[in-house]
């Protein structure tokens, strides 16, 4: 149970005291009215004695009484409880009103128990966070009982006990209630005092004997009546006063008789002194009682107003009376079970901003007008309350004590003198014969014989009568022992009403008694609860036992049996004592020694419930909110559900609206697993709860639960949205809302975005730089305010989420938002200016739907009606239109909630429609408010303090700057493909128009894909192709020209030097004159550099298929300025991303081979090389290409071209279907001396070989683009290379750092290094739509070294290649030497001899022929060479073959070669018969001339030199 501030000893003794009757006369009665108070009520805060009284027993031994208490009250001769024993409609009346007053103290220290996991808050409804247990909380309980400032945790129960115990009838089968003495009061004012004691004598004994008055019971028949001549110090005469008294003592005896003199204090004397009031606490106890205790049982109204919880107006209390009707929100709730929920709620709500509901603690006035209005003993001083306190001691110790241990004598010698013959003996020779106890019999076994009646003289009844008196003066053991003997009498008589009442009372004497020498019989006070209940049918007397033998259990820590008790006696006969013990069980299970803190929980639902039906709203409220605190966020939705459903009606009905709504939010923002019709009933009835508070008080939008906003998933984009496609043009795609957020695809753009800045930038990016962020989410960088322009839409994107399994309708949806005017033209200083520091909100005119929301300043888009399915997660798109430059910040949404009338059926009752509208007018009901944005930013996790605490940056994506008028590019493209073959040419049309009011000017477009598109160079090398996309229909995209007449087909028709900076305008796409940063950026050729406001201009843009087949994914990032310089936004950017399918085309494989022939035509001189390509058809034929044409090769390089092609003439046509292959073979030269000058260095020779009637010029626009376009990409993989190799495409294999060592590895790899670049220019014929299309393209083909295959396809798989990844920084590569198959070409050797010779051996023997062996030093370098003639094929094979020959003459030479020298050595070979023979024996060993450490490397021999020797005889 819950914590008393009495002792249970006290408790018991307070219950029950000797009753003293008062008989007064009217001028005693007038004395006392002076002071507001009748002569009862004037003793009664003195009625505790502060001393001991002293008595001896029947066994004349000293006993003393401790603590003594009695209680005087008036005489009243009306009956109080009918005899049946349940309690009238007044007695329940006065105790709800006890009830009702006492309630929590607002603002006192809360009485926390620790009870598991759990902080339970008993005092208050005040809502604590659950903290780990810990051990001691059975020391935080004895703390919490033993503290001086301790208060009882529920005072209004301890009220409601000791009214109910007080207003106790008294019955025929006990004495307790009986009363002992009679006071009779006389003024000192009367003429003839004691004729007035004499009347007022025979009053009490004709009240007491004459048998018409069944009220009040006297104890014994010869009742003590007490003398007391009362004397009023302010009037009477004080000697008259004394003179009466001294012949009173003679008259009655000094010991029966007392002169009291009150009213001491006078009205001039001591005004302005303070007397305490003792009477205040006891005042309106006993005017609810002298009002109710012996009415009528009609409705009795306390005061004027009504019951201040009774909302409804009814004039029940009790619920089993009658329906309570709880003003607006009663529903049938009385009737239902408490755990029911007759309305259902959707979320597990923790309540946690119903920290304390509020309740009026001031109990209204219960006590007559009069009786507030005034103080009580105003004319008594201190000295009179020591009167009083001292009358009452000697009426007590002199008077009442002494009387009783007088009867108590009597009465045992009665007994003893009776049962010695009678009963006694009987019960002796039972003890020695048949055993001493009586077999007991169950109740059920047990006649009702709850109507017996003893006669006053029975002798059971003088055992209880004897009993009775040694419990009222603390002789608990004289009086058990009579209890149990008239337990036994009453038992055997089957008088199971008097056997209760012994029963009962034995069982406190038994726990009363001093040093406990036996147990507390508890299944005595278990029968006897059983008995009054079952056999009697008295509840009021099961009530009283129930409640003593709980507080003796709770006393005995066996909270588990009392808990048991308190529950078997709540029933549906009084909801609030049913309400008050369930609440005293729940107590008892969290003060166990493992408290059960979900039964605490459960058993407060239940007393809640309870409370409810009893009227008692606030309790009822309590106790729902004490019980929240066990239940809240266990997962235990349906119990939240119920609870919180509950706390918002009673909310509601105490006219608490606000916690009411706070009740119903947390309903409905939590998921739910309630049905939809419960849950569209919840809906409805906190819709009209909301709008009753909203009603009330109209100066703020309030918050609205519903739907769910996910704050954090809120995006912004800034704007137009994307236009469509119109006619054939194809819009850029930009950014879109409907586009999903790629982190590494944003990374990708603002390298875009930071590269073209660069290059506008003269290669650096400013520090201020920002990139361009359209639209802002959860995952882009919003620490700083975003940018917006003004006149430009602002679209704020908001995920809603419906929790509940009902719809709702949101009507009138917009944005509420906050707006500081700035003018950014002005100078900085005066932004801060007072005009310019006062913000606009549209919030006052959103709060009311359709009213002009500042326009002129942001004009607010207001969507009509937003429909959410149940559970459904929709996203809603507001627009802002700003008109004006300055801060914008957007603060939330307002919208109207609505639900459906769909959602079933209305909770509330529409018996309550007497209140202003019913609540059935929620169907339908719409509330407006709103619901704000707030969004929590990134967490902070860079310094040391933001590592160890959990704090976040902000988020400024809601809070754009708009800024001044900037350009607005529109990009569309005409006739741009989405498939294309692998290096495929298709000229496509941009247009460009600005659609904004500001000039637009530097336009740049940067790209993922830079060999893809050009826009193509200078005009010069720009052909003239059509202008109007519709005519390019067969019509090449290249410059072509018509072989010239009588041109060889195959041989070189035209060579072009050209500068690679006229290709892209330095931009650096092949390594030009700009640094890294401007790599892959072009400048887009507008008119005049500018594009004024409204124009729009057309370009044509040059497209080639990517080399890898597959689908591409292409970006463009177009990049602009504004004409007018200084604004806040220092550029603008569009995106555009396209999607290619590049199908397979041609396959080109090329190798370079020395040639062995020595220069003959002057060409050649220089120089020369075989280049052989071999092209393969890997088309599939998926795209219709019937055939390929390979109309031109063509060659581009610094130091080589195509000479001419080599193959015979029938083979000069090529045309290739699918899966077949052709072989070309051509003659390269090195160009002239004359085209490599120091002007002429850095420029490319384009050497062109038709093989058809049509002849391209590859150095022009767009094939020269392309070719050094797709450079680009290669370049960043190449390492450096040495500036002696003046090679573009040397591939280093590791150049080292030493002077020496870096030349040998340059000049040795300038041997074998080609630096030709192949370039094949193709047709494809393509069916498409039954008619024949001519498709081209160009291919290209690297040469690297001599001997090494390249293709055209390496680069893409190479660049596919995985790349391990290095966690240690690389270390340069170490010093390598050249190796030997490099060192093996720097000499090219060729021996020039006749093919055949005749020589007549018949004449001579010897035949002897000159040979030629011609030297080429192919480096740059001087190189050591020794040829040894001495080397003999050794291979039986070459003998046999071949023959042997010698050569005759120095067959070892040693000389010096110059950079590229040619020299001839004169040889002789001698042949000894005719044949053929091999003359290429000789070996040739080279090194470089000035490494001088270095050996000789043999070189490489060429092929077999045959001659034929021929006998001429």
């Amino acid at each position: 149970m819950a914590q008393c501030v009495q002792s249970v000893q006290e408790f018991i003794q307070d219950s029950f005291v000797p009753m003293v009757a008062v008989l007064c006369s009217e001028d005693a009665e007038k004395v006392t009215r002076k002071n507001n108070l009748n002569f009862s009520e004037l003793l009664r805060p003195f009625c505790r004695l502060t001393s001991e009284g002293h008595m001896r027993d029947p066994s004349n031994q000293v006993q003393v009484v401790k603590n003594l208490r009695i209680s005087v009250n008036n005489v009243v001769t009306r009956p109080s409880v009918p005899s049946s024993g349940v309690p009238g409609h007044a007695h329940r009346r006065l105790l709800s009103e006890v009830v009702l007053t006492c309630q929590p103290a607002e603002g006192g220290v809360a009485n926390v128990i620790t009870a598991g996991d759990y902080d339970l808050n008993i005092s208050d409804r005040s809502l604590k966070a659950s903290v780990p247990w810990y051990s001691d909380w059975r020391d935080t309980l004895t703390e919490l009982s033993t503290s001086k400032h301790y208060t009882a945790t529920t005072p209004w129960f301890e009220a409601y006990r000791e009214s109910f115990l007080q207003s106790m009838p008294a019955s025929d089968h006990e004495f307790l209630n009986h009363y002992l003495a009679c006071l009779l009061v006389v003024s000192s004012s009367e003429a003839v005092p004691v004729e007035k004691f004499l009347k007022l004598s025979q009053e009490q004994h004709r009240i007491q004997h004459s048998g018409e008055y069944t009220n009040p019971k006297w104890f014994i028949p010869n009742t003590l009546k007490y003398y007391v001549l009362l004397h009023d110090m302010s009037q009477g005469d004080e000697q008259r006063a004394d003179s009466v008294y001294e012949d009173m003592k003679q008259r009655y005896g000094a010991q029966g008789c007392y002169l009291l003199k009150v009213n001491s204090r006078t009205a001039a004397a001591g005004a302005d002194e303070q007397i305490p009031d003792p009477w205040s606490q006891y005042l309106h106890k006993s005017s609810l009682q002298s009002q109710d205790q012996y009415e009528d049982p009609a409705p009795v109204v306390v005061n004027n107003t009504a019951v201040e919880n009774n909302v409804g107006g009814t004039s029940e209390v009790d619920g089993h009376d009658s329906e309570e009707k709880d003003g607006v929100l009663v529903n049938s709730l009385d009737n239902t079970h408490p755990l029911q929920l007759d309305t259902p709620s959707d979320t597990p709500g923790s309540l946690d901003a119903l920290r304390a509901v509020a309740v009026e603690t001031k109990p209204p006035p219960l006590a007559t007008g009069v009786a507030a209005a005034t103080s009580h003993g105003a004319c008594l001083t201190l000295n009179d309350h020591d009167r009083i306190r001292l009358f009452i001691q000697e009426f007590t110790f002199r008077g009442l004590l002494p009387h009783i241990e007088k009867n108590i004598r009597q009465l045992n010698d009665q007994l003893v003198s009776r049962k010695g013959l009678s009963r006694s003996l009987f019960s002796a020779t039972k003890k020695w014969f048949g055993g001493g106890k009586v077999p007991e019999k169950s109740i059920a076994e047990l006649k009702n014989t709850s109507g017996l009646l003893y006669p006053p003289e029975a002798p059971e009844l003088q055992i209880r009568k004897m009993a009775d008196l040694c419990f009222l003066v603390q002789l608990y053991d004289l009086a058990y022992s009579c209890y149990h003997t008239a337990k036994k009498d009453f038992l055997s008589d089957q008088a199971m009403l008097y056997a209760a009442g012994a029963l009962e009372m034995a069982a406190v004497s038994a726990f009363l008694q001093v040093g406990a020498p036996r147990p507390y019989p508890a299944h005595y006070m278990d029968t006897a609860i059983q008995t009054y209940r079952d056999v009697s049918k008295n509840m009021v007397l099961a009530e009283r036992c129930a409640l003593l033998s709980a507080e003796v259990l709770k006393s005995q820590a066996k909270y588990s049996d009392a808990a048991t008790l308190l529950i078997k006696m709540t029933s549906e006969d009084s909801d609030l004592r049913s309400a008050l013990l369930l609440e005293q069980a729940a107590h008892c299970f969290i003060n166990m020694r493992n408290p059960m803190v979900r039964k605490f929980a459960f058993h407060m639902i239940l007393a809640g419930h309870r409370f409810s039906k009893a009227g008692q709203k606030r309790h009822a409220l309590r106790c729902y909110c004490q019980a929240m605190q066990v239940y809240k966020g266990k997962g235990w939705s349906l119990a939240e559900d119920h609870i919180n459903f509950t706390i918002g009606r009673q909310s509601f009905t105490l006219r608490q609206p606000e916690n009411a709504v706070t009740a119903f939010r947390h309903i409905l923002t939590n998921d739910s697993q309630q049905t939809s019709t419960q849950q569209g009933a919840f809906l409805r009835e906190y819709l009209y709860v909301y709008k009753n508070v909203t009603g009330a008080c109209e100066v703020a939008l309030p918050q609205l639960p519903l739907p769910c906003i996910n704050s954090s998933a809120t995006r912004v984009y800034f704007g137009h949205e994307r236009r469509l496609a119109e006619g054939e043009k194809q819009a850029a795609t930009h950014v879109s809302l409907d586009q999903e957020f790629d982190r590494d695809l944003a990374a990708m753009w603002q390298d875009l975005e930071e590269k073209v800045v660069a290059a506008a930038k003269r290669g650096v990016v400013p520090a201020t730089f920002q990139s361009t962020q359209c639209c802002l989410n959860s995952q882009t960088d919003n620490l700083r305010f975003p940018l917006a322009v003004v006149e430009e839409p602002i679209i704020v994107e908001v995920v809603f989420r419906n929790p509940l399994k009902v719809p709702l309708v949101l009507s009138d949806l917009s944005l509420l938002w906050k707006f500081t005017l700035k003018d950014f033209n002005r100078p900085q200083p005066q932004e801060d200016s007072v005009g310019d520091a006062v913000p606009i909100s549209n919030e006052k005119e959103a709060s009311v739907p359709r009213t002009s929301q500042k326009d002129d300043v942001i004009a607010t888009e207001v969507i009509p009606e937003f429909y959410l399915s149940p559970e459904e997660t929709k996203l809603a798109r507001l627009k802002l239109l700003p008109h004006q430059t300055g801060q914008l910040n957007i603060l939330g949404l307002v919208y109207n909630l609505a639900s459906t009338s769909s959602t079933g059926d209305t909770t509330i009752n529409s018996t309550a429609a007497s209140q202003t509208e019913g609540p059935s007018a929620a169907e339908g009901t719409s509330v407006r408010g709103r619901q704000d944005l707030e969004i929590q930013g990134p967490r902070l996790n860079q310094t040391k303090e933001e590592k160890t605490s959990v704090s976040h940056g902000p988020d400024r994506r809601l809070d754009p700057t708009i800024t001044p008028p900037m350009p607005l590019l529109e990009v569309f493209f005409l006739q741009f493909p989405t498939a294309l073959l692998c290096g495929e040419i298709r000229k496509a049309y941009v247009e460009f128009c600005n659609m904004s009011r500001v000039t637009l000017c530097g336009l740049r477009v940067a790209s993922t894909h830079p060999d893809f598109f050009t826009f193509g160079s200078s005009s010069l090398a720009t052909p003239l192709t059509p202008l109007s996309p519709t005519s390019f229909e067969n019509c090449s995209a290249y410059k072509t020209l018509a072989t010239p007449p009588g041109a060889t087909p195959g041989s070189v028709a035209a060579v072009t030097l050209v500068s690679e900076g006229d290709f892209g305008s330095g931009t650096g796409l092949r390594g030009g004159g700009v640094s890294g940063a401007g790599k892959g950026i072009t400048e887009i050729p507008l008119g005049e550099g500018t594009l004024k406001p409204g124009e729009s201009t057309q370009l044509p843009m040059w497209l080639r298929g990517p080399d890898q087949e597959g689908v591409h994914e292409i970006h463009f990032l177009f990049y602009y300025e504004s004409a007018e310089k200084g604004g806040k936004i220092s550029h603008r950017v569009l995106r555009h991303t396209v999607f290619i399918c590049a199908s397979r085309s041609l396959s080109v494989r090329a190798t370079a081979c020395r040639s062995n022939t020595l220069p003959e035509e002057e060409e050649e001189r220089n120089g020369s090389m075989l280049v052989f390509v071999d092209v393969e058809n890997i088309n599939s034929s998926e795209a219709g290409v019937r055939e390929f044409h390979i109309a031109q090769v063509s060659s581009s390089s610094k130091q080589w071209r195509l000479h001419k092609c080599i193959n015979p003439a029938e083979d000069k046509d090529c045309k290739l279907t699918s899966r077949e292959r052709g072989k070309l073979c051509f003659r390269a030269t090195r160009c002239k001396p004359l085209q490599v000058t120091l002007k002429a260095a850095e420029k490319y020779t384009f050497a062109d070989l038709s093989l058809g009637n049509e002849l391209i010029i590859t150095s022009t626009t767009p094939c020269a683009d392309f070719f050094f376009r797709r450079c680009q990409p290669l370049e960043s993989l190449r390492p450096p290379v040495a500036m002696e190799t003046q090679g573009r495409h040397s591939r280093s294999q590791g150049v080292g750092h030493g002077g020496g060592d870096k030349d040998i590895a340059g000049v040795v790899r300038k041997c074998n290094e080609v630096d030709l670049d192949i370039i094949i220019l193709w047709k494809a014929f393509v069916v498409e739509d039954n008619k024949q299309v001519i498709l081209e393209g160009q291919l290209h083909v690297a040469l690297q070294t001599i001997d090494k295959e390249a293709c055209s396809l390496t680069q893409k798989e190479e660049a596919q290649e995985m790349v391990l990844l290095k966690f240690k920084p690389e270390l340069p590569p170490p010093m390598t030497r050249p190796s030997m198959e490099q060192l093996s070409h720097l000499i090219k050797t060729n021996l020039q001899y006749p093919e055949s010779y005749s020589h007549p051996f018949n004449q001579k023997s010897l035949c002897m022929v000159p040979v030629t062996l011609t030297l080429s030093n192919c480096s740059l370098a001087q190189v050591d060479v020794i040829i040894d003639l001495r080397h003999k094929a050794t291979s039986p094979e070459s003998l046999e073959v071949h023959g042997s020959f010698t050569w005759l003459g120095q067959t070892q030479f040693k000389m010096q070669l110059g950079a590229q020298e040619v020299m001839r050595v004169q040889l002789r070979a001698c042949f000894l018969h005719a044949g053929v023979y091999n003359l290429g024996t000789p070996r040739v060993f080279a090194k470089l001339a000035d490494q001088g450490a270095m050996c000789e490397t043999s070189q490489q021999t060429a092929t077999p030199a045959l001659i034929i020797i021929i006998n001429s005889t």
